[in-house]
């Protein structure tokens, strides 16, 4: 029973069945003084009414008439007062009635006769110092009445509340008990669940929410799939050229004068993985709020110089035409270095890879009114208006250009967004007019440097 009042269904019951009860209780409490005021104020009304019948009546001197009056006053619990020369014919009247009657005066009161609280009232008669009265006790038992028939009330309000908790229950618990079940088939790893949308506004948006957390995790599942499938790619390339070789090398097939281009070959391919290993984990420990941050003021100015210099050397006379477009004056921001030049090497990395010999690549920087605004823009192919959208999706551009120019790991993109947000920054993709594709990089001011 106690677990069956820690369940909705239970506690539903429960508050239904107390409501019906307190209802029945106040009505109760509310009901009985009404009732009683009503039965009194009944009896005080026709006992007036009675007085003026009782008065006509009396006015007849012929005895047998009196008594038949008397009689039928009596069975109705009205007890008669005969006041003659301002004496009445038998005890219990209070006095002040007694004298208000001798006096010629009407009697509507409510007092003390013979101990008993009751109604009281009378007229004059006729004659001088006459008058008749009646008395009525005041109604007793009423209100045991009325208790009385609270305990039914009571009864039936508990039934009712009851049968009205449990259905209640049933219609509110059953979208919990599907989103319950929604729920755990979604660990389970059914990710095509939904719940259908019925019932009251709040049970739509739950399942509205369910659904939309199964279709999210739907599209996750795809894109780490996709994602797991492009990184194997990229892992098992260069682990074929290193395997190759070394067959070679260990089967004496290449001869000791290509021996060196083979170990350099080795070598640039163990570093491609030592690269994507290393994003990979950066990307894990900052999924994981793990990655240590070192912030401190960077003038901005400064650290595009460095980096035009050392992407000058690796552009070459064969690659893109590097160009830095820097400002007159230092521009200072909070933020890492080392992981700002990580974001500026590998949109450079990525820009080297598909943009031709001679087209422009452009190290821009400028003052916004917050933040400084890094630029690295090409003449490249580009990206499409639906690209933009997914660029900093892990893997998601590897997956549309695969075998059609050539694409890295689709880690790149995904780390600078997460690094740059790390930062507090901001980045965005679009088109460059160089007719390539642009990212924007920005980062707050440590302090504001333009007017």
């Amino acid at each position: 029973m106690r677990d069956f009042f820690r369940t909705l269904t239970g506690r539903t019951v429960l508050v239904t069945a107390a409501t019906a009860v307190v209802a029945v209780i106040v009505t109760a409490l509310v009901a009985v003084p009404v009732a009683v005021r009503t039965v009194n104020t009944q009896i005080r009304t026709e006992l007036m009414a009675k007085t003026a019948l009782a008065v006509e009546l009396l006015a007849d001197e012929r005895p047998a008439a009196r008594e038949r009056i008397a009689s039928r006053l009596r069975q109705d619990k009205i007890e008669i007062y005969l006041i003659r020369r301002g004496v009445a014919d038998h005890s219990g009247l209070p006095d002040r009635v007694v004298e208000q009657i001798a006096g010629g005066g009407l009697v509507d009161t409510r007092a003390l006769v013979n101990d008993r609280a009751s109604f009281i009232a009378g007229r004059p008669l006729s004659g001088r110092n006459s008058g008749v009265v009646l008395t009525r006790a005041v109604a007793s038992g009423t209100a045991v009445r009325v208790l009385g028939s609270v305990w039914v009330a009571l009864l039936a309000g508990l039934l009712g509340g009851v049968l009205a908790g449990a259905l209640l229950a049933r219609f509110l618990a059953r979208p919990l008990t599907l989103a319950a079940a929604a729920a755990g088939r979604l660990s389970a790893g059914d990710h095509s669940v939904r719940i259908s949308r019925s019932g009251p506004a709040e049970s739509v948006r739950l399942a509205d929410a369910i659904n939309q957390l199964a279709s999210a995790l739907q599209t996750s599942e795809g894109r780490e799939r996709d994602f797991l499938l492009s990184v194997s790619h990229e892992l098992r390339t260069p682990l074929a050229t290193i395997r190759g070789y070394a067959e070679a090398l260990a089967d004496g097939v290449i001869e000791p004068a290509d021996a060196s281009q083979a170990g350099s070959t080795m070598l640039n391919e163990a570093e491609r993985l030592d690269r994507l290993v290393s994003d990979l984990l950066v990307l894990a420990r900052l999924e994981a709020a793990d990655l240590p941050i070192h912030v401190v003021p960077v003038d901005l100015v400064e650290l595009l110089r460095e980096a035009g210099r050392a992407w000058a050397a690796r552009c070459g006379p064969d690659g893109p035409a590097l160009t830095v477009d820097l400002p007159d004056r230092p521009i200072t921001v909070d933020t890492d270095p080392g992981r700002i030049r990580q974001v500026l090497d590998g949109l450079c990395e990525n820009a080297l890879r598909v943009v031709p010999a001679g087209a422009p690549l452009v190290l821009a920087l400028r003052a916004g009114p917050e933040h400084g605004i890094v630029e690295v823009r090409d003449g490249g192919p580009g990206f499409t208006d639906d690209d933009l959208a997914v660029a900093f999706d892990r893997g998601e551009l590897n997956r549309r250009y695969r075998g059609i120019r050539e694409v890295g790991s689709g880690l790149g993109l995904a780390l600078a967004a997460r690094l740059v947000g790390r930062l507090g920054g901001r980045i965005s993709a679009g088109h460059a007019p160089e007719g390539g594709a642009m990212f924007t990089v920005e980062l707050p001011y440590r302090t504001r440097t333009i007017p």
